[in-house]
């Protein structure tokens, strides 16, 4: 599952790396598990993907599918141009999308967006600490977008309020061509933890 920002941001690598990872998903053989808009580092990253032949997932709440996908149905949405195994799902709620995006995912990876992607992010850090999924998550840390954040979360380890740093790791990836392969090995990490624990 990718999130990121519905819009493309201010600076023009942001766009450009949400394209070069749904590539490399599209050849790694990966599905794409996204919110389902077609603008900004969201439509950038499923463009990613299709242009390489691969399949994608979005789901988006039928509120939003005005603003995030103004094509859709018409002749521009890809989603109804695509024969690769494209889904678009439309739940009637934020928690039922959020919901749905959790169960479709193996890993998350947070690409640059705003306080909705940082939402995300968070609650699926909270749901790893809790014990409810031991899946990989990666920061998408284009331009050192991500360094505050990982400042944050490792002073709050340091003042004792994460209890299961182990665990809540969100591994910042400068490179986009290292975010598939860092989902690997979080994930051959994560699972040796399992058995340790």
């Amino acid at each position: 599952c990718v999130y990121c920002g519905s819009s493309p941001g201010v600076d023009p690598d942001y766009v450009a790396s949400a394209e070069r990872l749904g590539a490399a998903m599209a050849a790694g053989g990966k599905r794409l598990v996204y919110g389902g808009g077609n603008k900004g580092i969201m439509g950038a990253v499923a463009r990613g993907v299709r242009n390489g032949g691969g399949p994608v997932t979005g789901i988006i709440p039928q509120f939003l599918m005005d603003k995030e996908r103004p094509d859709a149905g018409g002749p521009n949405d890809p989603d109804m141009n695509h024969a690769n195994g494209d889904r678009l799902l439309v739940t009637q709620t934020m928690h039922e999308r959020k919901t749905l995006l959790f169960e479709h995912a193996d890993a998350f990876v947070a690409m640059p967006g705003g306080i909705g992607t940082l939402e995300e992010l968070v609650e699926m850090m909270t749901w790893s600490q809790l014990g409810l999924h031991a899946k990989p998550i990666i920061l998408g840390n284009i331009g050192g977008f991500w360094n505050h954040f990982s400042a944050l979360v490792e002073q709050m380890t340091d003042a004792g309020f994460v209890h299961t740093a182990n665990k809540v790791r969100a591994i910042p990836v400068d490179r986009v061509e290292d975010i598939l392969p860092a989902i690997d090995e979080e994930a051959a990490r994560l699972d040796t933890l399992k058995v340790r624990l």
